[in-house]
């Protein structure tokens, strides 16, 4: 139960994924937290060491070590979850505005009804209303 409040609100981080991963799970974390598949994410990192040589294997090892493992923890989310916290990690500022519409799209229709409920018409008809039963 405690856990639940220690952990940060963002469950979409960066980790090492060993139960997908090969090596140290480096690889399969990244297309995780990219939502790409890992065979492109390995055949980018094989065509990267003729690029950068062996410092690539330097950063792959760094990051076995720097990078968490991803526990047995972390709960499965919805898809729609999953959108919801990429796009809150990749555009903050849009998903900001998105909610903020949302929620003021929300203020209008409860003034709408509260304006409806409290109208001298909506008196009359409910007592109508109980005149009818």
């Amino acid at each position: 139960m405690s856990e639940d409040f220690s952990r940060p609100p963002n469950p979409h981080r960066l980790y090492r994924n060993r139960s997908k991963g090969a090596w140290c799970g480096v690889c399969a974390g990244v297309s995780d937290y990219f939502n790409i598949d890992v065979v492109i994410i390995r055949i980018g990192f094989a065509l990267s060491f003729f690029i950068f040589g062996p410092f690539i294997f330097l950063a792959y090892f760094i990051a076995c070590f720097v990078l968490p493992t991803r526990g047995k923890q972390t709960p499965k989310m919805k898809p729609e979850e999953d959108q919801f916290w990429r796009g809150v990690e990749r555009r903050p500022e849009v998903t900001f505005s998105n909610l903020r519409y949302q929620f003021r799209d929300l203020e209008d229709r409860l003034a709408d009804l509260e304006r409806i409920v409290t109208s001298k018409e909506w008196k009359l008809r409910r007592q109508f209303r109980d005149l009818e039963t």
